[in-house]
């Protein structure tokens, strides 16, 4: 009764826009003081706070997050943009689905799907309108190509599973490669199937001399250079993923220095932004913590094992269950609050039914990601609109639909070829 109550109090502190940190906070200690007494619920936030920001593992949040901000300003997002351009922009839907591979490359070096979808409708939604692209399609390729941030590593989403479930970061960044790659694939094929239907909706652009498009090709070998050191030392076994978080922050930063942007006001820019937001991530982690050793304390958990046990349904059963709660949730909750409030109650419970955890954290991070585009929260959706005010926003929830598709069609891969998660991981071990 006590856990039901603190749910729909959460629930209620975050539809009333109350700050996760904050709501999950002020929840799990509010709980802990019922079970435990106030004395002991309050000890709670020092030793967490202090368990937090002491964990070796925890430095590859704000090393991540400080190579995104530099590679947000050292133009690699037009440099790929050109790139994919160059390759399959002639063709009809081509810029849009060059929209979609620049994403997924920018994603790969940036960590983060709002950040990806903010510097991508900048770059790709002039050249797309400039050819005639419908509003849908050219903000929908947008929109969904941003989603691919938080599953293509390094991807901060990852990093919190990881460290919620102590699942290694390393394999669960490994583990991402391979759907990631298939989204950008189902992704492109969303576009063929939208401009195979509206061959309006995608006019193809000019075909490129083939001296500029060897030129736009070259551009790109930093950016390609930078995920092969970071990902390759890991999956190599050379670095560890806090220490390849560390090297791709210092490789941003040389990139950016190489493209003559580094200048001072940059910078202190992006070492500004990367504190504030790693503060934002360390509030966010604490109040899960809390939340959490509620769930704990409570022996939620347990209580769910010997419910599904009772119940004697298939274990894939109870995985369609899962996603189903988490594409409701989806709908109403930031994918973040989502992620923060749901695996310390499923993982415990999905790790007793035999499966692998690492399989488990990318379903729900692609589970996420469908959520960044679902009506009618969808914060891609809300970003891209921030940033081009004059589009409709009914238009972008109309082009999303196709990329939405195709994100079920990913997700119905993973659940039953497991292979696709766990083939590199499993090399790695």
């Amino acid at each position: 009764m006590i856990v039901t109550i603190a749910f729909l109090i959460l629930f209620a502190l975050l539809l009333l826009r109350t700050p996760i940190a904050a709501a999950t906070g002020l929840v799990g200690i509010g709980g802990l003081a019922v079970y435990q007494g106030i004395g002991p619920a309050l000890s709670q936030i020092g030793i967490i706070a202090t368990e937090t920001v002491l964990t070796y593992e925890f430095a590859v949040i704000p090393l991540f997050i400080l190579m995104g901000a530099f590679i947000s300003r050292s133009g690699i997002a037009e440099e790929l943009y050109r790139a994919c351009h160059a390759l399959v922009g002639h063709r009809r839907g081509g810029l849009a689905v060059a929209t979609v591979i620049a994403c997924g490359g920018f994603g790969a070096v940036c960590g983060s799907s709002l950040a990806t979808a903010a510097t991508m409708s900048r770059v790709a939604y002039p050249p797309m309108k400039k050819y005639g692209y419908s509003d849908a399609l050219a903000s929908g390729s947008i929109a969904a190509g941003g989603t691919l941030g938080i599953l293509i590593p390094p991807s901060i989403a990852l990093v919190f599973y990881g460290i919620l479930t102590e699942t290694d970061i390393g394999q669960l960044f490994i583990a991402g490669l391979l759907p990631g790659m298939v989204g950008i694939l189902l992704y492109a094929a969303a576009v063929v199937a939208v401009t195979t239907l509206d061959r309006k909706a995608g006019p193809a652009a000019d075909r490129l001399p083939l001296g500029e498009r060897l030129r736009a090709l070259r551009d790109v070998w930093a950016t390609g250079l930078l995920f092969v050191i970071v990902m390759g030392g890991i999956y190599g076994g050379f670095f560890s993923p806090t220490e390849s978080a560390g090297i791709g922050a210092v490789g941003a930063l040389l990139i950016t220095a190489a493209r003559g942007r580094a200048t001072f006001a940059m910078i202190r820019d992006a070492l500004t932004d990367a504190a504030h937001t790693t503060v934002a991530l360390i509030a966010i982690l604490i109040g899960a913590f809390l939340f959490a050793n509620l769930i704990n304390v409570a022996s939620v958990p347990q209580a769910l094992v010997a419910w599904i046990g009772a119940m004697d349904v298939p274990p894939l059963v109870v995985i369609l269950a899962i996603i189903g709660v988490y594409l409701v949730l989806g709908c109403v909750l930031e994918s973040m609050s989502m992620m923060l409030l749901t695996v310390p109650v499923f993982y415990p419970l999905v790790a007793s039914l035999g499966y692998d955890l690492i399989w488990f954290g990318i379903v729900v991070v692609v589970v996420t990601e469908i959520s960044l585009i679902t009506p009618p929260i969808g914060l891609n959706v809300f970003v891209l609109r921030a940033v081009l005010p004059d589009v409709r926003l009914a238009s972008v929830f109309r082009g999303v639909m196709p990329f939405i598709a195709a994100d079920v069609v990913r997700l119905a891969l993973i659940l039953f070829v497991p292979w696709l998660s766990l083939a590199l991981p499993q090399l790695m071990r």
